[in-house]
C-alpha cells in the first residue's frame, strides 16, 4: 500500500484538539507545540481506563481531533516488575479513547506508539513492515503488546468504519517533562539522576546498568511534537509511521556525554548483571523524512536543556545512609 500523504496540509485553525495525556513527557510537548496553532486545546484529568468517564467526556466536550499520548510507561526494570499493569492499563486506555473517538464522530485521531512494537531480531534500521514478523524483546513485551493493540485498533477502525485514525511510532524519547525515577525511568533520566547523585555526594564511581555496548536512537520530545503536528496535518494511512532522529549512540558514550553535561568527573563502571535489552535499535524513518520532516535538536544540546529542566523541577538528591 502506498503512503497517503495529503497534497496540502490540513488547517488546524479553529479545531478543538484533545490531548489525552497532556501532563506526560509527550503530551506536554504536544501542548507546547499546539500553542503555535490557532486551535482550541482540550485537556482532562479523567481516568482513561474507565470507559464511562471517557465516553461522557467526549460527549460533553466534542473534540474534532484526538491525540492519544497517554500511557503507562517505564524503563526495563519497571516493565519487568509490573508486566500486568503495563499490559492492562495501556490496553484499557487505548481501547476506551479510540472506541470513544469513533462513537463521538471525531474527525481524526493520532495514536502514539513505540518502537518497542518491533521484533527483537528485526533487521536494522527497522521498517514499519517488520511489525509482527518475529518475537518481541521479553523485557518489555507486555508494553509492546499493548502498543501493538493500539496500532491494530487504529488500523481496523479505519478499515471497518472509515475512521481517519493514524499511528506514529517514535524511537526512544527524552526531554523536559520526563519522569525522573532511578528505578522506573527510561535510560536518559535514570542516568542523569545517577550522575547528579554521584556529583552531589562526591562519589568516585558511577555505576551504569548493563555493558554499555548497546546502540540506541534518541529523539528530543519537542522534535516529536513537531512531527506529530506534521503527521496530523499531512498523513492519512493505515500503516504505522516511524519517527526518529536517525542517529545512534552507545549507552557508554551516552553516559559519558551525560556526565559531561551534569559536571560529574568520576569513573564510569558498567554493571553487566543488569539487562542490556537488544544490542542495536534504530528505526527506519525514511517515509516521514522523505515527506519533509526532520529532527532539529542536537543530542548534547537536548541533554543540556533536559538537565536544566531537571534542576528546576527536582530537589537535590541526597545519599541515604
Amino acid at each position: 500500500m502506498a503512503d497517503d500523504w495529503l497534497e496540502a496540509p490540513v488547517d488546524l485553525s479553529g479545531k478543538r484538539i484533545w490531548i489525552a495525556g497532556h501532563k506526560g513527557l509527550v503530551g506536554s510537548a504536544i501542548y507546547r507545540r499546539l500553542q503555535n496553532e490557532a486551535c482550541e486545546i482540550l485537556v482532562s484529568d479523567i481516568d482513561l481506563r474507565e470507559q464511562a468517564l471517557v465516553r461522557s467526556w467526549l460527549e460533553e466536550y466534542g473534540p474534532e481531533i484526538v491525540i492519544l499520548a497517554a500511557a503507562k510507561v517505564g524503563g526495563i526494570i519497571a516493565n519487568s516488575s509490573y508486566p500486568a499493569e503495563f499490559l492492562y492499563d495501556n490496553m484499557m486506555i487505548e481501547a476506551n479513547v479510540i472506541h470513544g473517538a469513533y462513537e463521538a464522530g471525531v474527525e481524526k485521531l493520532l495514536f502514539l506508539g513505540s518502537s518497542c512494537i518491533y521484533p527483537k531480531g528485526a533487521a536494522v534500521p527497522i521498517s514499519e513492515d517488520a511489525l509482527l514478523s518475529g518475537s518481541l524483546e521479553p523485557s518489555n513485551a507486555p508494553y509492546a503488546l499493548a502498543k501493538i493493540a493500539g496500532v491494530k485498533l487504529c488500523e481496523t477502525y479505519r478499515t471497518q468504519y472509515g475512521c481517519d485514525f493514524i499511528s506514529l511510532m517514535p524511537c526512544n524519547l527524552y526531554g523536559p517533562g520526563d519522569r525522573f525515577d532511578v528505578q522506573n525511568s527510561h535510560v536518559i533520566p535514570a542516568l542523569m539522576m545517577r550522575a547528579q547523585e554521584a556529583k552531589e555526594n562526591h562519589d568516585d564511581q558511577l555505576v551504569v546498568w548493563g555493558s554499555g555496548a548497546p546502540l540506541r536512537e534518541f529523539l528530543y520530545v519537542d522534535d516529536l511534537a513537531d512531527g506529530c503536528v506534521f503527521a496530523l496535518t499531512r498523513y492519512s494511512d493505515a500503516r504505522p509511521l516511524n519517527i526518529g532522529s536517525g542517529q545512534e549512540i552507545s549507552i557508554a558514550k551516552l553516559a559519558q556525554t551525560l556526565c559531561e553535561v551534569v559536571g560529574y568527573s568520576g569513573e564510569l563502571v558498567f554493571d553487566k548483571s543488569k539487562p542490556d535489552g537488544v544490542q542495536r535499535k534504530v528505526i527506519d524513518s525514511s517515509r516521514i523524512l522523505n515527506a519533509g520532516w526532520s529532527a532539529r535538536m542536537d543530542l548534547r544540546e537536548g541533554l543540556i536543556r533536559t538537565y536544566d529542566w531537571f534542576l528546576e523541577h527536582n530537589a537535590p538528591i541526597k545519599k541515604v545512609a
